[in-house]
């Protein structure tokens, strides 16, 4: 009996230790676990966990990669509900690793990727439809520049949205226009002007060109002068068709064709060969009087002119009153299809091309982006030199005169047909509308079999 009071007191004893340690267990805070492993106090929702969206770029290099991933620390910060972790991929793999991993279920949640191809990626299922999410949103096109808005259109909705661009404009150097005589304040306004300058321009030593006035193809293609002569591309998009031996388009082969026999090619190569980019630029060591790149060239003009003295203005126009159209590319922000939340993916899209970080892009990247609000913001920031604004805001305006060419999904590839044709016309195989009718031809046998 007394053993039997012993193990009983000795039970009450270990009841009440229990007790006491289960209570105080209780009266801790409680914590959440998040898919990053961090533990949080009260001030998030109780055994809720982040979403951790995986994010592809190729921005890889010293000066965009700390600017996208401010960008994502950013976005990280303004919320607690989802985190963006960067993926760096070189431009080689990217596209090739992404249809890989969307093969085998496991696509990245956001990607960046080319503008002119956002339709043929839709008509594979290859990125995600947008329009449950953008009709919540009252008036959201209306954000993004118009001509960088269609190509996101595949059936009349939207697969992606559009992050940047550029615009191809005409670079001249003050200092070589006041050398040949020239008013350093007023860049060619016609095909005709530009002709006239460059002769001035050009600067012969015997036999061989120690300056040139300018070159067509050099800084752009054959393509882009077509596009410029009469503001249309080799793809007719509202009749759905190639339309590349317009007589406008024969005429403006032919225009580069003389223009560059002028020279002869043997000329063009040789001095091309002698130049490469930053100081070797031919541009900003004062070889060439009058350059077409996009706006964003400015920076290498920045960082290795040595104070040089130059001009931008629009491509100029075939005659007057024809227009100063020009081109732009650009990438795209999508959610690929079959990405695991698409509801996160989207509210990191919405803020990847919104005002906020479209202006810090700009601004630190010097690069033309999407959003209206954005660019507008990144024309007039403090932080780009007086020279830097004016410049970036000859850009942003030129945006009006930019058209995008995106790819047909009839035939995505059907450029690489029309330039061997090209080319053999500017090496004199053929006449420029033998060239084009053949490629025109070609191109349209090519859609046939697509069939």
């Amino acid at each position: 009996m007394k053993g039997f009071k012993q193990s009983y007191r000795l039970m009450l004893v270990l009841i009440l230790a229990l007790s006491v340690v289960l209570a105080a267990c209780a009266g801790e805070p409680k914590t959440k676990t998040t898919t990053t492993g961090k533990s949080e106090g009260n001030d998030s929702e109780p055994g809720k966990e982040k979403v951790v969206l995986d994010f592809w770029t190729f921005w890889g290099s010293e000066t965009r990669k700390p600017i996208i991933e401010k960008i994502i620390e950013d976005f990280n910060s303004s919320q607690d509900e989802i985190e963006v972790k960067h993926t760096y991929l070189p431009w080689g793999d990217i596209w090739t690793k992404a249809l890989a991993a969307g093969a085998a279920g496991n696509p990245p949640d956001v990607i960046i990727n080319d503008i002119n191809t956002v339709a043929q990626r839709a008509d594979k299922k290859q990125n995600t439809n947008l329009s449950e999410y953008i009709n919540k949103e009252q008036g959201f096109e209306e954000r993004f520049y118009p001509h960088l808005w269609s190509p996101m259109l595949h059936d009349g909705d939207a697969y992606a949205l559009p992050f940047n661009t550029d615009t191809y404009m005409l670079f001249w150097n003050k200092e070589v226009f006041k050398e040949a005589g020239l008013d350093p304040e007023q860049p060619p306004k016609t095909w005709a002007e530009l002709e006239e300058f460059a002769r001035k321009i050009d600067k012969k030593n015997g036999n061989k060109y120690e300056r040139i006035g300018f070159l067509p193809r050099h800084g752009a293609g054959h393509n882009l002068w077509m596009l410029n002569a009469d503001g249309k591309s080799y793809w007719d998009y509202d009749a759905n068709k190639p339309t590349i031996n317009q007589p406008t388009d024969v005429e403006t082969l032919e225009w580069i064709k003389d223009y560059e026999s002028h020279y002869g090619q043997k000329v063009i190569n040789s001095f091309t060969a002698e130049f490469g980019s930053e100081t070797a630029n031919p541009f900003i060591a004062g070889k060439i009087g009058m350059f077409i790149n996009p706006g964003t060239f400015y920076t290498q003009i920045r960082d290795y002119g040595d104070g040089m003295e130059f001009g931008i203005a629009p491509m100029p126009e075939r005659e007057a009153g024809s227009g100063n159209t020009t081109w732009g590319g650009g990438f795209v922000a999508e959610i690929p299809y079959g990405a695991k939340n698409p509801e996160a993916s989207w509210e990191f899209l919405k803020y990847l091309t919104g005002p906020e970080a479209q202006e810090y892009w700009a601004v630190k990247n010097f690069d033309n982006v999407a959003n209206i609000e954005g660019a507008e913001a990144a024309a007039q920031s403090s932080e780009l030199t007086e020279e830097g604004r004016a410049t970036y805001d000859a850009t942003v305006d030129n945006l009006k005169n930019t058209v995008l060419t995106p790819n047909p999904i009839e035939a995505p590839d059907y450029t690489t047909l029309i330039d061997p044709e090209v080319e053999k016309a500017l090496l004199g195989d053929q006449s420029p509308k033998d060239a084009l009718d053949k490629a025109q031809k070609a191109v349209e046998k090519l859609i046939e079999s697509n069939k």
